[in-house]
């Protein structure tokens, strides 16, 4: 019996997988690129909600940079591992090397492959609507958005490895309206006092703030960093201990 690959090439190979699967999804293209776009182009030309100091298309990009993140990073990837899991596929996985940490460092690297893709066309859109993205935001932007994508990866297959697929399906929708206010698109300093304090400590709120310091005021978020980590740390703890390949 010849001996597994090695567990960078599992993973690599993983990734490169669900990026194909998730390119290749017309109703994942729609959350991940169509809807942010629509809203990119909503809030940039209306005068609601209010967005806070800043030039109204800088605040109103971020905020959609990290929609994109929850888009592809939460809601697809649950709602395909839950669907993934009641067909059978995922068990099919258990049974090989791949483990469950190395699903969730497949799916967090083909994550960011997608993202790639929706920062360079929601990038490009907002530089035609007058994005002016402050020089020195670039790294920790990128830092963000990677701590980001693997705090919702986690919760992602999270939920996705304990709840039935239908409830994984409303349950990671809902979760996507809900987060749209709680920081991704509007910041949390624009929220009512008692919504504020919530919205910053959870991942939606941490993700659109750390972008808006970034890209918007040129600033390292590290506040809103320590929260993206240890939902991440936390999360992909929980995910690995009970995350179930069937059921």
């Amino acid at each position: 019996m010849s001996a597994p690959a090695p567990a960078g090439r599992r993973i690599r190979a993983q990734a490169a997988y669900e990026t194909r699967t998730l390119l290749s999804n017309g109703e994942q293209l729609l959350v991940s690129v169509v809807l942010p776009a629509l809203a990119l182009v909503g809030l940039t030309l209306s005068s609601v909600p209010s967005l806070g100091p800043g030039r109204r298309v800088d605040v109103a990009t971020a905020g959609v940079l990290a929609l994109a993140v929850v888009s592809t990073a939460f809601t697809g990837q649950a709602i395909a591992a839950g669907f993934d899991r009641r067909s059978g596929v995922l068990r099919l996985l258990g049974t090989t090397p791949l483990g469950r940490s190395g699903l969730v460092a497949g799916k967090a690297l083909s994550v960011l492959a997608v993202l790639a893709v929706q920062v360079l066309v929601l990038g490009g859109l907002g530089l035609a609507l007058g994005w002016h993205p402050a020089p020195s935001g670039w790294l920790p932007a990128l830092v963000s958005v990677v701590l980001g994508a693997t705090a919702f990866v986690a919760l992602a297959l999270l939920l996705a490895g304990t709840v039935r697929a239908e409830a994984v399906l409303a349950l990671a929708n809902l979760a996507w309206v809900l987060l749209l206010g709680l920081g991704v698109l509007v910041p949390t300093g624009e929220l009512p006092r008692g919504l504020r304090t919530l919205a910053r400590a959870l991942p939606s709120g941490a993700l659109g703030d750390a972008l808006r310091t970034s890209l918007v005021q040129g600033g390292w978020p590290w506040a809103a960093w320590a929260v993206l980590l240890a939902w991440a740390v936390a999360a992909g703890l929980a995910a690995v201990r009970w995350f179930r390949w069937s059921g």
